[in-house]
């Protein structure tokens, strides 16, 4: 069991809250308990083996909003991957009419992976403050606007955490 709580260094001082550290385990419980989780990619995982894990958990059913130019990996694979801009998406949740990508109503759980730390701060910060969903970072990096994150991890740290957690949804 790879442990994600430990090494939660914040690299800004923005808010009051910071993400409380989880465990891989805890955050595949609380995806799977989830309503209407939305697992947002960044163009990060292009660059990586995590590209693999995302198409991983797309198979477990999640809905996948492909930002950046992220949706390159999703084509041919078989999962419900819809391409979106993340300012857009950042604000179109914050509209609690909005029905969603595939209109089937507001999402629950953000789940975010493969961003920038710096840009996705940003949007998890408007994203505490103006609306009531909750959010988990599952990137290799502490991002402290999520409510929950993963612990700053060493790349193969980060895969291994990734494989626990699509184990155990």
């Amino acid at each position: 069991m790879v442990d994600t709580t430990k090494n939660t260094m914040v690299h800004t001082t923005w808010g009051t809250r910071s993400a409380k550290p989880v465990q891989p385990l805890v955050a595949a419980k609380l995806i799977s308990k989830a309503k209407r989780p939305l697992l947002v990619v960044g163009s990060e995982i292009l660059e990586s083996d995590v590209l693999s894990k995302a198409i991983a958990l797309g198979k477990k059913g999640l809905q996948i909003a492909a930002t950046g130019h992220s949706i390159q990996g999703f084509k041919n694979q078989e999962v419900n991957a819809k391409y979106i801009n993340i300012h857009f998406l950042a604000h179109y949740l914050s509209d609690k009419n909005w029905k969603g990508l595939d209109g089937n109503g507001s999402y629950d759980l953000l789940i975010f992976l493969g961003h920038k730390l710096y840009y996705m701060d940003q949007v998890l910060s408007g994203i505490k403050n103006f609306t009531d969903i909750k959010t988990l970072a599952i990137d290799r990096r502490y991002s402290q606007n999520a409510d929950m994150s993963f612990g700053n991890l060493k790349p193969e740290d980060h895969l291994a955490a990734l494989d626990e957690l699509i184990a155990n949804i």
